[in-house]
This record gives C-alpha cells, sequence and structure tokens, in this order.
C-alpha cells in the first residue's frame, strides 16, 4: 500500500462513483524531513498553474498550527475544487502531469486524501 499514490482498485472506484459531478479534494501532507516541503513546493507552483487548464481552482492552503484531535500529525492542508472526476483524471495522468510529477513524490512522506461532495446545506438543516 502506497502512502502518497491511490491503488489502481482505488482510482477504479473513484472514478465509477460520479465522473461527471464537482468536487473538493482534501489533502493531508507530511512532508519529507529534510527538503521535502521544498521539493514539494515546486510540484505545488507548477500545479497551481496546470490545474487551471484543466478547470480547477486552490479553494485553500494552510500550515498546521497544531494537533486539536486525532492521533496523526501532517504539515499542511490543502482544498482543491475540481469541475469533474474527469477532470481530475485527465489532469493526473497529462504528459504536463507526468513532469511535475517527481517533486510530489520528492516531497512528500505521507498524504490523506478525501474527494468530497456538496452537500445541499439548507436540506442538510444548516443555513
Amino acid at each position: 500500500m502506497s502512502e502518497i499514490r491511490p491503488e489502481n482498485d482505488d482510482r477504479r472506484k473513484f472514478m465509477e462513483a460520479d465522473p461527471d459531478g464537482p468536487f473538493v479534494m482534501v489533502n493531508f501532507l507530511r512532508f519529507k524531513p529534510g527538503g521535502g516541503s521544498k521539493d514539494y513546493g515546486k510540484y505545488g507552483s507548477a500545479f497551481a498553474k496546470l490545474i487551471k487548464e484543466y478547470g480547477g481552482e486552490f479553494i485553500y492552503n494552510g500550515r498546521v498550527a497544531q494537533r486539536f484531535v486525532g492521533d496523526d500529525d501532517w504539515h499542511a492542508v490543502a482544498l482543491v475544487r475540481y469541475p469533474s472526476r474527469k477532470a481530475f483524471y485527465d489532469l493526473t495522468t497529462s504528459a504536463e502531469y507526468m513532469k511535475i510529477h517527481e517533486f510530489r513524490e520528492d516531497g512528500l512522506e505521507k498524504t490523506l486524501v478525501y474527494a468530497t461532495v456538496p452537500i445541499d446545506r439548507a436540506q442538510a438543516g444548516l443555513k
């Protein structure tokens, strides 16, 4: 089991879930010691430019200040909106992405990534 890459079965299930609907990817990031954050920064800068070409956008990037609940430590969190899972798939399998992916691999020790879908706030009883 990879700590930073999806398994083939996970990728398949991800695409089958809802290939056309918008979603937000929630990323928890732990960098490798000794420069991992710099390597990941190279990836992040290039990815920020590339994502726009596929209709995505960064919603939030932040450094973790401290853990409040839980038992795992993360260095950063990023929220990224995508127009569809197909757009995400096309982006992450593109030649342009393959050129920058090595910086992600070089920088990350571990990651936890969730695809989330919007909820209707009124229907959920939230205003």
